[in-house]
């Protein structure tokens, strides 16, 4: 009997563990920083470079009410061929409107972050408000227009991490709060759903992963969250041996830039994890890789172009001097074990960074400040 009863205790105690380790929402406050924390760091601000971001933030308030576009979602593709190559001028009138959003949205959110001002965080909320009433980013499909599968998948990223914020503040009107969050759960359900049914695991799946785990959040939905954090670990699976993602590295001149671009989720994507206790920053891969060696070769390559030759012969175009190229090293930084980050991302960020995909102005959400620094 002592036995019997030894040998339960036992499997009582695998089961807690294995349930101490499942993925799954704990909290869905939680955010993808400490809300509380950066309050106060930001309150007490001595950093230049993030005063330097604060100083230029934009107003919800001030901006005008982006109306939600109308109808099915039809948007030219990006490049005037395949994925590669000239840029389509046909794509950027149709966007705008997306943008404007997601600025209108990020705004009032990195506001709040730093004045917890109620008119800025209600303001994004009535913002996000108006397209879920409308039901937009919800009548596409992929096979119709690509792009605009493409576009869903960066707007609801920036609504549901700039709604994993917005969710601290108690003034918010909770019915308002429950339609939003519905909203994005049945879009992210949506997108999930044509991923699943297709065969794209380069940084479009990351960032259709990253739209899961944040909206999977906020609405408790451990479904999308675990599906999220399994995109997390497929990305981190194909990493090779010298660090480089290879789908993004088939981008010829743009290989360097795609680099970038998949890191951009993913970074964020692991800190959601690590705030519902889940070590994604840690993961490593069947051949030892973590994302730190993606990072690492992002640096090589921006240093030294040419190991780019093992991949493409193309000359590679680089815009080191756009606001979201750095941002994904501003969450990296903070990471548990980071390495340290090469000097040509270092010198990156010498300025504030920014993507409203991933939150906005990504200095003041979580800014890298040198270890040297307070």
């Amino acid at each position: 009997m002592r036995n019997r009863f030894a040998a339960l205790c036992v499997a009582l105690s695998f089961a807690a563990v294995g349930m101490a380790n499942a993925e799954h929402v704990s909290n869905p406050k939680a955010s993808y920083i400490d809300v509380k924390q950066r309050h106060s760091e930001l309150a007490h601000n001595k950093d230049p470079r993030t005063a330097q971001a604060i100083a230029s933030l934009g107003f919800c308030s001030k901006l005008p009410a982006v109306q939600p576009p109308s109808g099915r979602m039809i948007i030219p593709p990006h490049y005037l061929s395949g994925g590669h190559g000239p840029i389509n001028p046909a794509e950027a009138p149709v966007t705008r409107v997306y943008a404007n959003f997601e600025r209108r949205v990020t705004s009032g959110m990195n506001q709040w972050l730093v004045t917890s001002s109620k008119e800025e965080a209600q303001c994004a909320q009535q913002q996000i408000d108006a397209w879920a009433q409308t039901g937009t980013l919800l009548d596409y499909d992929p096979k119709e227009s690509t792009q605009a599968w493409f576009q869903v998948e960066w707007t609801l990223s920036a609504i549901a991490i700039s709604e994993s914020v917005l969710v601290n503040e108690r003034s918010l009107d909770p019915a308002m709060v429950k339609r939003d969050i519905a909203w994005m759960n049945k879009a992210a359900h949506r997108t999930v759903d044509f991923d699943k049914s297709r065969n794209q695991l380069n940084n479009h799946h990351y960032w259709r992963g990253l739209a899961a785990v944040a909206t999977g959040v906020v609405s408790s939905d451990d479904d999308l969250f675990t599906w999220g954090t399994g995109v997390y670990k497929q990305a981190i699976d194909e990493i090779d041996q010298r660090g480089a993602l290879p789908q993004e590295m088939a981008r010829h001149e743009r290989a360097i830039h795609y680099q970038s671009f998949a890191l951009q989720p993913l970074a964020p994507l692991a800190a959601f994890g690590e705030r519902q206790n889940v070590p994604l920053f840690q993961y490593r891969s069947p051949s030892g890789r973590a994302i730190g060696d993606a990072v690492r070769f992002f640096g090589e390559a921006l240093a030294t172009p040419e190991i780019l030759k093992a991949y493409t012969p193309d000359v590679q175009i680089v815009d080191e001097a756009g606001s979201d190229f750095f941002a994904f090293a501003e969450f990296y930084s903070h990471s548990p074990n980071a390495s340290p980050l090469p000097p040509a991302i270092l010198k990156g960020l010498e300025q504030p960074t920014s993507a409203t995909r991933i939150g906005g102005s990504t200095t003041v959400v979580d800014g890298y400040v040198p270890a040297n620094k307070d």
